[in-house]
């Protein structure tokens, strides 16, 4: 899952996102309101966290900006801890969350988890779950038929993707979108071989090559 962060404080955006590419996140970082108006409806994300003060043109007016342009994309804004009016106008301007400074991590992470699984019509449960399959997100493992199978970083971000699309054709170049921040290298070879990988683990039906298409997840485990 691609997120974009919007932050102009740098020492909390370093720690960000340490935190969430450890959590399996590509994450693009922002610190201009501007640049972020432009970015977050240029760039496919999957989610965006939105600071509300911000240089160059206010969060609130990015939000505003963004939901008239009709962009959808789940948006979790940050707030001052004490600050009430910001986070009721945040809400009508469209934020689909908010969370105010200082928070734990951990609260962070769930609450982007949470509003990702809502996004996709999936309910938030313990495990995310799809074709069989229970997806532990804090332990980046897979659950069949009461069995742990480990996974490898990128078997697991390809897999919770897969997971929160079941039974849609998604092709190469809209898996790396997602799966991958705006600076790196995008190759769909590396793709093919994480496939692979988890069809070596989950049984080859799990993931079915579509041709000339992509893939298709959510067939029954073999």
């Amino acid at each position: 899952m691609r997120l974009l962060l919007v932050e102009d404080n740098v020492p909390l955006a370093d720690e960000l996102l340490a935190g969430l590419q450890r959590q399996g996140y590509a994450v693009d970082w922002l610190a201009d309101g501007r640049d972020a108006a432009y970015q977050g409806r240029s760039e496919p994300y999957d989610l965006i966290i939105l600071d509300l003060g911000l240089p160059g043109l206010p969060g609130l007016e990015v939000l505003a900006q963004w939901r008239a342009a009709a962009l959808a994309i789940p948006v979790l804004i940050l707030t001052a801890r004490d600050s009430w009016a910001e986070r009721i106008e945040g809400l009508k301007a469209g934020a689909d969350d908010y969370l105010s400074k200082p928070f734990h991590p951990e609260e962070l992470y769930l609450r982007i988890q949470a509003l990702l699984r809502r996004s996709h019509g999936q309910a938030n449960q313990p495990t995310l779950q799809a074709a069989g399959l229970h997806l532990d997100e804090g332990r980046q493992c897979v659950l069949r038929e009461g069995a742990e199978i480990q996974l490898t970083a990128a078997e697991f971000r390809l897999l919770r993707y897969f997971m929160l699309h079941p039974e849609q054709i998604l092709s190469k170049s809209h898996l790396a979108e997602h799966l991958y921040d705006g600076e790196t290298e995008r190759d769909s070879n590396v793709l093919e071989v994480h496939v692979n990988h988890l069809r070596r683990k989950l049984g080859r039906s799990v993931i079915e090559t579509r041709r000339g298409q992509g893939y298709r997840f959510g067939a029954t485990p073999a």
